[in-house]
């Protein structure tokens, strides 16, 4: 993998929640779903949450391999070889720098978002709040709870460990839920990360994934439709 220089952000920072609080206040700003708690930040949504920003990647583009599988819903798009991008680009409004990131999947591209590139992984930001909603679509349930949860799950996340591979980290943010009888097998998700030595390093492997079947509910406004239960995959690897 070729190596990111990342230029150190101007000013000084003290303190791991107030590091936190401070990267985290560009995404509240954007409008970003998930948020993580900075008061009670521990050392493993510090690691996911590093302050990975300002990017400086000219013409490199970096590129994370999805994979996204679920029930056969006609609300959920089946991806088996498609493509995260972030890529550096220029507002046409003003001719500042921007990051961009783009969803290839087969012959279709669209755009995921453009942020400032100093913030700090905006491909976090976007692969928790698409996996918040793809819970949300199929369960029926509500995007606000699922968000809540999953954002309690990284401030309460255990101690990463290390190995020969990178820093990992899981957790679980629906077990032992009140509401796990009514989430259709996503009860039973797991969220994985993997870091490389340097945790400033774009994360290498973002994983969201139930451990069997998951059921879906017909979409919204469209005949009920037998939907056969399916395990939920949502992987970004970086290449």
């Amino acid at each position: 993998m070729t190596r990111l220089r990342n230029v150190p952000a101007s000013g000084p920072i003290a303190g791991g929640t107030l590091r936190i609080a401070r990267r985290l206040a560009l995404v509240l700003a954007l409008g970003a779903a998930l948020p993580l708690a900075p008061a009670a930040a521990g050392e493993s949504a510090e690691l996911i949450f590093t302050d990975r920003g300002p990017w400086v990647l000219g013409a490199q583009e970096l590129n994370w391999r999805l994979d996204h599988q679920g029930p056969e819903s006609p609300a959920f798009q089946q991806i088996s070889d498609g493509r995260v991008t972030l890529a550096e680009t220029t507002d046409p409004a003003d001719g500042q720098k921007l990051l961009e990131v783009r969803q290839t999947a087969g012959e279709e591209t669209r755009l995921l978002g453009r942020f400032p590139v100093s913030m700090a992984d905006p491909v976090v930001v976007i692969f928790l709040e698409n996996t918040a909603r793809d819970m949300a679509t199929l369960t029926g349930g509500s995007p606000f709870y699922i968000r809540n949860r999953i954002k309690d799950a990284l401030a309460k996340a255990g101690p990463p460990t290390s190995g020969d591979d990178g820093i990992s980290i899981e957790l679980r943010p629906f077990d032992g839920d009140p509401a796990s009888d009514r989430m259709k097998g996503f009860e039973t998700l797991r969220l994985r990360f993997r870091l490389g030595d340097d945790p400033s390093d774009p994360i290498r492997e973002l994983v969201a994934e139930t451990d069997g079947p998951v059921a879906a509910v017909p979409p919204e406004g469209m005949a009920p439709q037998p939907i056969a239960p399916a395990p939920y995959r949502h992987a970004m690897v970086l290449e």
